[in-house]
Formats: structure tokens, C-alpha cells, sequence
């Protein structure tokens, strides 16, 4: 693992500093920064957007007793995808935005699914509003004064 994480760190950087030497000469050096800027900021809006549907659709399998794993994997693939888009450069932008494309992230997501490598241990988890006390009766306390009884 470490040698992994070794090569990682030191390709990565050479990759991104060579694309970034191509980029600039063909584009220029200002409009190469404004495309490693834009790429980011519109990555992470786009990240924004998928995460906040992912969160909604995982309460929902909450709510109905099932493991939302699907969604908790694609949770971890956008903040994956969003270290990816804020790392200056082109070629970990291109990563991050392809984990962006739903239909991609849920084909690398299902075979893990699939290989049973996820199951739910303890109890299901249930909201206070599927538990209804029938003795509960609602109300509110007015005091009076003596002064001011009905008559």
C-alpha cells in the first residue's frame, strides 16, 4: 500500500505539471490558470448539486428500512471526486469529473454492491413519527385570576 500511495504522490504532480507546460503554451499562461480556477469551482458546484440528491435518496432508504450502501459509496466517490477537482490541474480533473458522471460512478459502485461486501448489523433505525401514543392528548393551560371567572 505504501509503495502505491509512493507512486501516486510522485506521478501524479509530474503528470499534472507536464499538462499544465502543454496547456500553457498552446493557450497561455492566463487563460490556463482561469481554466484550472473555473474547472474547480464548477466541479465543486456540480458536486454541491449530485451530493445533496445522494443525501436525499439515502433518508429515503432510511426511512423504509433498507441499507442505503449505493449512496453512501457514491458519497464517498464525490468527496473523492471533489479532492480530485481541487488538486490543481488538468488530468485530476479529468478523474474527478468522470466519477461526476452518475451512470459511470454506479457501474464502478454496483460490483462492490454486488459482491456482498456491504451488509447492516443492529437494529433499523425508525423516526419518533412511526411511534404514536394514543394516550397523548393535546391541550393548553389558561389560568385565571378570581377576578376574572365567567359568570
Amino acid at each position: 500500500m505504501f509503495r502505491i500511495l509512493f507512486v501516486l504522490f510522485l506521478f501524479i504532480p509530474l503528470i499534472e505539471i507536464y499538462f499544465l507546460i502543454q496547456v500553457g503554451e498552446v493557450i497561455g499562461a492566463g487563460w490556463t490558470i482561469f481554466s484550472v480556477v473555473a474547472t474547480a469551482v464548477i466541479g465543486i458546484g456540480l458536486i454541491r448539486t449530485q451530493g445533496a440528491s445522494t443525501l436525499l435518496r439515502a433518508q429515503a432508504n432510511l426511512q423504509r428500512g433498507s441499507l442505503p450502501a449505493l449512496e453512501i459509496l457514491e458519497g464517498i466517490a464525490l468527496a473523492v471526486s471533489g479532492v480530485l477537482l481541487l488538486i490543481p490541474g488538468f488530468f485530476t480533473d479529468t478523474l474527478g469529473f468522470i466519477l461526476l458522471i452518475p451512470a459511470f460512478r454506479r457501474a464502478m459502485i454496483k460490483p462492490l454492491i454486488n459482491k456482498g461486501s456491504f451488509t447492516m448489523h443492529g437494529q433499523t433505525m425508525y423516526s419518533q413519527s412511526r411511534h404514536h401514543d394514543s394516550n397523548i392528548i393535546e391541550g393548553e393551560i389558561v389560568e385565571r385570576d378570581d377576578h376574572q371567572q365567567l359568570k
